[in-house]
């Protein structure tokens, strides 16, 4: 697998929308505004707006050959140093027909985002480039009146440094409270924070173990079942798999029903 690499201050990164086309909505467009200007704020990057990133959910539901284009554009681009998503959805699966898989091994750069964006991952996975399970501009780079310390700490640490990541350590808080984008008072209302009390859990076994890491958000990964972007049986070996849920929040039986598939 080839690892891109670290990024510096000053910079060029893509801004992409591969799913749902929020940003560009005229309601949640100063989310976007918030969340692009923290990563050149605080991260000292610059920002590329890619031509297809911002024309609203309505124009990229019709179209993924222009999500797809988009994405494609931005791995060709010499002077952009990484890919970073502007939020998930559920539509990312339509892009498959219209990526090039040689044009992402043969430029390697930096990718993030998660949800949704978990079936780009696996395009990069089977281009044979690592990438950044993380923050979205929507969401975590837009957090409301600043970004949480430990978002900020962690990719400083992840995407600017050539070293090991080394231990991940538990946040030492937490928050769920819902306040919805489209109020843009919204955004001048900082979130409730709850102390974590009890860290990471062990759920069963014990010891240490050593993997590279495979994963995403378990819906999304479904979807994969049967496509070309599913990994081979010998694909998963001495792995670690990790994942998340979507904000629909599946219950305990709908993930066993997903296991015995």
């Amino acid at each position: 697998m080839i690892k891109a690499e670290k990024l510096d201050r000053g910079d060029k990164v893509a801004v992409v929308s591969l799913s749902w086309g929020g940003a560009g909505d005229e309601k949640f467009r100063h989310r976007y505004e918030i969340g692009k200007k923290r990563v050149e704020e605080l991260f000292g990057l610059n920002v590329i707006e890619m031509p297809n990133s911002l024309k609203g959910s309505e124009y990229l539901d019709k179209h993924p050959e222009a999500r797809a284009e988009d994405m494609m554009n931005a791995f060709k681009n010499k002077e952009i140093k990484a890919i970073f998503s502007n939020i998930g959805g559920d539509d990312t699966l339509r892009l498959l027909p219209y990526i090039d898989f040689d044009v992402i091994k043969n430029n390697p750069k930096i990718f993030m985002g998660y949800s949704d964006t978990t079936v780009n991952h696996f395009m990069c996975y089977k281009a044979g480039l690592t990438s950044f399970y993380g923050p979205s501009i929507l969401a975590e780079f837009a957090e409301n009146v600043e970004m949480h310390d430990y978002t900020i700490n962690t990719i400083k640490k992840t995407l600017f440094s050539s070293k090991p990541v080394g231990e991940i350590k538990a946040s030492k808080h937490w928050t769920s409270e819902w306040l919805p984008w489209e109020k843009k008072e919204n955004s001048k209302i900082k979130r409730k924070l709850n102390k974590e009390k009890r860290g990471y859990e062990i759920l069963q076994g014990k010891g240490k173990v050593k993997g590279k890491l495979i994963g995403g958000c378990i819906e999304v990964l479904d979807w994969l079942r049967g496509t070309i972007l599913w990994p081979e049986i010998n694909d998963w070996e001495d792995k670690i798999l990790f994942l998340e849920t979507s904000e629909d929040q599946p219950s305990p039986d709908y993930i066993r029903e997903l296991r015995l598939k």
